[in-house]
This record gives structure tokens, sequence and C-alpha cells, in this order.
């Protein structure tokens, strides 16, 4: 899995506004039943995590038009453990879209729980991130790091970001 088309650095505070759109949406989908979102959702983070932000509509919207008016500075972070939690959302998302489908055609009530319970996973996971900061797809990643299931490489690049960040730090 190459990751040069997914940025080695992103903007923390863009990736937690992109995550308040996100959050925006579940609730909506969540709240209305409606379901059809998740289609959208899924095809936004399965592009997000194989190609990167720069074709993510979402990203882009908040690239674009919300973060130019949000007066911080960047806070860089390393993008190797954002792209894994958005695969996770990719999964996630695409799981919710098959619950639904499956449900709608079947009457599956299963199928109806499963969706509900991947529902509410769609809103806690992005309002943690939007609001506290707290990404679990990074937390998930930093444990297959010490559990030795991703390549040495990948660390390399998540060190290399903070080690940047401590010479940004000082003057």
């Amino acid at each position: 899995m190459s990751t040069r088309r997914f940025p080695a650095v992103v903007d923390e505070i863009t990736v937690r506004l992109v995550a308040a759109v996100v959050l925006s949406l579940a609730v909506i989908a969540l709240a209305t039943q409606q379901w059809w979102l998740y289609l959208l959702l899924a095809a936004d983070f399965v592009t997000r995590s194989v190609v990167g932000p720069r074709w993510s509509p979402v990203a882009r919207l908040v690239q674009q038009w919300v973060r130019p008016a949000v007066p911080t500075q960047p806070v860089l972070v390393p993008g190797a453990p954002k792209r894994f939690a958005a695969a996770i959302g990719a999964a996630l998302t695409s799981a919710a879209v098959i619950l639904w489908l499956v449900h709608a055609t079947t009457g599956s009530s299963g199928a109806a729980v499963g969706l509900v319970v991947v529902a509410v996973a769609l809103v806690v996971f992005p309002a943690l991130e939007a609001v506290f900061g707290l990404c679990v797809g990074c937390r998930l990643f930093a444990g297959l790091v010490r559990l030795g299931l991703v390549p040495e490489s990948i660390c390399l690049e998540c060190a290399d970001i903070r080690r940047r960040q401590r010479v940004v730090a000082i003057p």
C-alpha cells in the first residue's frame, strides 16, 4: 500500500473539521433514517483512504471553504494514521450501506440492528475526533505499530513528523 498519494503530513485542524462534517452527515442519517447518506460517506471515505484528501469532496469543501475561516496555525501530524482512520471509516460506512440494502430488500431485523449499531459508531468516532481530537483509528494504528503489524517504514514516517514538529516548535 503506497502512501505517496496520501500526504505524509496533514493538518490536524483540517482533519478535525472534516470529522465535524462527517459527524453532521452521520447524525442526520441516523436521526432521519436516511441511510442512503452512508453511500455518499462511503464513497468519500474510500476516495480519501485510497487516493487521499485531494479527490475527497468533503475534504475539498473543508480545505477550500471552512479551514480558511478558522484562524489557527496548522498542527502537523503524520498522515499514515489518518489514512488508516479513513480506511476504517470506509469499512464502517460500506458496512452500513450493505446492512441498509440487506434490510431494505429482505426486511431482516438483524440487519436493521446491525445498521443502527454501525450508525452509532459512525457518530461516536467522528465526534471524538471533531470535539476532543481523539482519533480512534489513530489509536488502533498505534496499537498495530506496537504489535509490529505495521511496517517499520510507516513507523519511521510517523517518527519523522514528530521530529519536524519539535524543530518547528523550537525557535
